[in-house]
């Protein structure tokens, strides 16, 4: 490799040599330090030890079927290595792209513990969701810890192209299909499609381009726009499954919207989708997704899945891909509570029944109604949600209907509240609504199903019934209102484990993939996948 005209010539002193290197950081002796005080890497050493777990394997004992591999053979660089320096006056888009790409390669081990981080949601603040509020959280928790993080997210009506949400730069992208309202049924939700947007892919290489991030973090099907920039941008790619949509095209693993689905199959999978979208609609969206689904298990970086049940129904537990259980989290002071809205005057009086979600089928809406007819003595029912198209049209007249509350008020609302239900028929990925019911102080009975036995401990912090059940969810229901001293027992215990889900625990746990991706060795053949602790996500 050539050196440009005053640029100093590293000796050749493999100790002193730089990171600019386009083969990467060279290793010292074993047990020399760094210039930083590190340790350095043995590369005689024999056995690997895990960032994440810790544990030290054999070189011998690890199998090719789990190893990180870019293509066989290739040395420990990136796949954009630089072979030459450019001619003078060279500007071609490959060669300016992976200059920037080297760079930010570089820039881990140039800024030590700092690194900057891009999100991608295809929703985010003012549109209120589980999703977004996690994204929103996280950045926010990134942020404080000294990274610089901005957020790329879908244009919402009304919202500015750019803003500053605390001190994490938004950006409002704009695409192609976004542009063609009858594709969705709800005009506040535009949804990214599981396949590159040509208009989104374009704003989201301007952004690569002016954010220079170290790691993309897309949550969802964001993601399938940002794969054809993947390689040039040099940035790492991690991506949140929040959902089932890496095999599903209706996102919720449930077939025909009645049973849980055995998994993904052509024969199954467009019926079950023509149902759901139409015939053109479902065509295009399985075949993407299915296309963008295969690429991405090749192309991401790591993946990281809110729950047990998702790494499984998603494959990933089978797959070689790369992938984390790591869940949603609630924000470390969520239960500090702001100043009263003047909603909160409609709630009926302490000790009522609570339901936070969209008021459909697959939340247990149904279900719920039904039990609770059958309850003694029962106090007031309060739901508080999104009506969707299957939302019931009429309610018992002591069931309470609220619409589009603001955030604080809802948890103002689990504070007055005597417990909290959420009886989802469909495989929940990874509830936040039960993480604030702990934070709160409350018991939540929830069904059996999806990622909620990841987060509630049957008869430890909550109660769980099977999905679909109403006699025994008026049972669970009927017990917790008659036995006080359980309720208590479960509401201190809900208290006190919700700390393993709060910013302070998962931001951590997030950060370290941060790193993990970042390592040169992570590109390496001689490195094994981690695919997961076995331990479990929430607990």
């Amino acid at each position: 490799m050539r050196w440009p005209s005053g640029t100093k010539r590293p000796t050749g002193n493999s100790n002193t040599r730089r990171s600019g290197c386009c083969r990467g950081p060279v290793a010292s002796p074993a047990g020399s330090p760094s210039a930083s005080g590190a340790p350095r890497l043995n590369l005689s050493d024999s056995t690997w030890k895990s960032p994440s777990t810790g544990n030290r394997s054999p070189s011998s004992d690890r199998s090719p079927s789990r190893r990180a591999t870019p293509g066989r053979g290739k040395s420990r660089c990136p796949s954009w290595q630089l072979a030459r320096e450019p001619r003078l006056g060279s500007i071609g888009l490959k060669t300016t792209g992976s200059i920037a790409a080297f760079r930010r390669w570089c820039r881990p081990f140039e800024i030590g513990s700092s690194m900057r981080v891009l999100l991608l949601s295809q929703f985010y603040p003012p549109v209120i969701g589980g999703e977004e509020r996690h994204v929103r959280n996280l950045g926010a928790a990134l942020a404080q810890r000294g990274h610089h993080v901005s957020v790329g997210t879908l244009m919402h009506p009304g919202a500015p192209e750019t803003e500053l949400d605390g001190a994490v730069r938004v950006h409002r992208l704009r695409g192609m299909l976004q542009r063609l309202s009858g594709l969705h049924t709800d005009p506040e939700r535009r949804h990214a499609p599981p396949f590159p947007d040509p208009e989104l892919v374009l704003a989201l290489k301007r952004l690569v381009a002016q954010e220079e991030p170290d790691i993309v973090h897309a949550h969802n099907w964001i993601y399938a726009s940002f794969l054809p920039l993947k390689v040039l941008s040099g940035a790492r790619l991690v991506v949140t499954l929040h959902d089932y949509g890496l095999v599903c095209a209706k996102k919720n693993f449930m077939h025909l919207g009645a049973n849980l689905c055995s998994g993904p199959a052509p024969a199954k999978c467009l019926p079950c989708a023509t149902r759901h979208y139409g015939a053109v609609k479902a065509t295009v969206t399985t075949l993407g997704n299915w296309s963008s689904s295969f690429a991405a298990r090749r192309v991401v970086d790591r993946f990281i899945a809110v729950s047990h049940a998702v790494a499984r129904h998603t494959g990933l537990t089978q797959g070689r891909a790369l992938y984390e259980i790591i869940p949603n989290f609630v924000p470390d002071d969520v239960e500090v509570l702001g100043p009263e809205d003047p909603c909160l005057r409609e709630l009926p009086g302490d000790g009522f029944l609570l339901f936070v979600g969209d008021m459909m089928r697959l939340k247990g809406i149904d279900v719920l109604l039904q039990a609770y007819a059958g309850l003694e003595r029962a106090p007031q029912l309060v739901l508080i949600g999104r009506r969707v198209a299957d939302t019931p049209t009429e309610f018992p007249p002591n069931v309470r209907v609220f619409s589009k509350w603001p955030h604080s008020a809802i948890m103002h609302a689990w504070r007055r509240s005597l417990f909290g239900v959420l009886p989802s028929v469909g495989p929940e990925a990874c509830a936040t609504v039960i993480m604030e019911a702990m934070a709160s102080g409350k018991a939540i009975i929830a069904t059996d199903v999806g990622g909620m036995p990841d987060i509630v401990d049957h008869g430890e912090t909550g109660l769980l019934v099977p999905p679909g059940d109403a006699h025994a969810l008026a049972h669970a229901m009927q017990t917790l209102l008659e036995d006080r001293v359980l309720l208590a027992r479960l509401e201190a215990t809900s208290f006190t484990r919700v700390r393993r889900l709060k910013a302070g625990a998962v931001v951590t746990r997030i950060e370290e993939v941060y790193r993990d991706v970042l390592r040169p060795s992570a590109n390496s053949s001689e490195v094994p996948a981690h695919q997961g602790s076995g331990e479990p996500s929430c607990r």
